[in-house]
């Protein structure tokens, strides 16, 4: 009989990924088969999977600490925002449509049929799911209809763990008060509780666990310290996007961060080369004059966020980095903008729009209804370097700088393009820097030489050594037990 264990939290962002990614990982070690499964997720940092379709990075993340190939079963719902009160709705790895927030609560029960199916469905496969909830149960005002937390929780009858962030402040207070606010069966379904990014000495809080567990009846599986290796591992959403690097020296990336930016995970192995200095260009200031290559990232409402650019300016920024002789890289959505024209016929990002692009790449997009996830593999046009990555977006671009590809795929086909010069180029492909081979030829394109370091082997090392943090220093044999 496969188990199954739910792992919640009392906020967002208090770790509840890296949990499911670390015990993961320490059970896989064991010599059990591991599934992660979050029912329902909200993010805008996807990844393709195996079979074809879409789940959130963060799943994507425990499924390679689990030592399988991602599944669209294992994110049956994920929410991808489109605007500050919507959000496109992908079920089991596919889009069904966009729903307003208020909208979506009435689908949420016939969405629990494709939640309970994907989850017997990795239960076939597994010894133990560990089961990642979204939010908090104490959103008791979206109890109603809930397939996150508790609803999934009552509906399968799995038993869950509630984690509380310290760092952040309140932590006895979030814990407790999330007991109390919860409808008594609700409750009932906690068993116990973690308490995640501990600083300094850990006697100083067995007092706090111990009052904890006293005015919860929840059973304390461990006292997290803080992992600060954990920063080396993919984000979940753009929370994760922190302040730019202090390092002096090497080549600059300035990145503008556009509302809606997606698949930001293309940035993490540029912040992890110590000869570049990747500056995260905040609203309300320019881009800076001395970077080296301006990368513009991809965008889950393309045309919306081409507005905001040129609100703030950065369009001008962006000409007059090119007349100095600077460079821009173009992934995605970033790509399409740096065309003549962007043209959305059947209104895939909202009202149907045509708008003039940057017009730094003599190239034009047209939005269509089908979208592309796939796995690809190839060269980069120029230079003959290899390259693998992956496709995930809608519109088809074309135009005379698109016969001057940037990239050539085993399969035959070519993608992106380069402006004459060379100094504009834009590709559709997600994950080009994370291939050590692709990231050492664009770091030689901007002077600087990369370390050398594999960075793909740089994640299962922190893998490793996170599922050997938790074992240190939580109960893991007892979340065996009550799994």
């Amino acid at each position: 009989m496969t188990r199954a264990l739910m792992i919640q939290g009392t906020g967002s962002d208090v770790g509840k990924s890296l949990i499911v990614a670390g015990l993961a990982r320490a059970f896989t070690r064991r010599g059990l088969r591991v599934r992660p499964f979050k029912p329902q997720n909200m993010s805008n940092n996807a990844a393709v999977t195996a079979d074809g379709g879409e789940i959130g990075r963060a799943q994507a993340l425990q499924a390679r600490a689990a030592k399988v190939a991602p599944s669209v079963h294992m994110n049956p719902v994920l929410l991808k925002p489109q605007s500050e009160v919507g959000s496109q709705v992908i079920v089991q790895g596919r889009m069904v449509g966009t729903a307003k927030a208020r909208e979506y609560q009435s689908w949420k029960p016939r969405l629990m049929a494709s939640v309970l199916e994907s989850f017997e469905h990795l239960k076939r496969e597994a010894d133990i799911v560990l089961v990642e909830g979204a939010g908090s149960p104490a959103e008791i005002n979206l109890r109603r209809g809930d397939i996150a937390n508790m609803g999934f929780a009552r509906a399968t009858g799995t038993p869950v763990v509630l984690v509380g962030d310290i760092d952040r402040g309140g932590v006895i207070a979030s814990l407790v008060g999330t007991r109390a606010v919860l409808d008594p069966e609700d409750a009932a379904m906690i068993r116990g509780f973690i308490v995640n990014r501990f600083r300094g000495d850990p006697t100083l809080f067995s007092d706090g666990m111990a009052m904890i567990a006293q005015r919860t009846g929840w059973a304390p599986f461990g006292l997290v310290p803080h992992f600060p290796e954990a920063g080396r591992l993919p984000a979940e959403d753009a929370l994760g996007l922190a302040g730019s690097e202090a390092r002096d020296g090497g080549a600059v990336v300035a990145v503008p961060v556009l509302p809606h930016i997606a698949n930001f995970d293309d940035l993490d192995p540029l912040r992890q080369e110590t000869g570049v200095r990747v500056t995260l260009v905040r609203p309300g200031e320019p881009i800076p004059a001395a970077a080296d290559l301006v990368l513009l990232p991809g965008s889950k409402t393309t045309i919306d966020d081409l507005l905001f650019l040129r609100s703030q300016g950065w369009d001008i920024d962006l000409h007059a980095h090119v007349r100095r002789g600077g460079r821009v890289l173009g992934l995605c959505g970033g790509y399409q903008m740096l065309g003549r024209r962007i043209a959305d016929p059947h209104g895939i990002e909202g009202e149907p729009r045509d708008v003039p692009g940057l017009g730094l790449l003599d190239v034009e997009t047209v939005m269509t209804r089908a979208k592309r996830l796939v796995a690809v593999t190839g060269t980069s046009a120029p230079d003959a370097v290899p390259f693998a990555g992956y496709e995930m977006h809608v519109g088809d671009t074309s135009g005379p700088d698109a016969q001057r590809p940037l990239l050539r795929f085993d399969d035959g086909r070519i993608d992106g393009a380069v402006s004459g010069d060379g100094r504009v180029g834009g590709t559709y492909v997600h994950g080009l820097f994370a291939d050590d081979r692709q990231r050492a030829a664009w770091l030689a394109r901007l002077g600087t030489v990369s370390t050398g370091a594999s960075y793909e082997a740089g994640i299962e090392r922190v893998l490793d050594r996170f599922a050997d943090h938790l074992e240190a220093h939580l109960d893991c044999d007892g979340l065996l037990a009550l799994a």
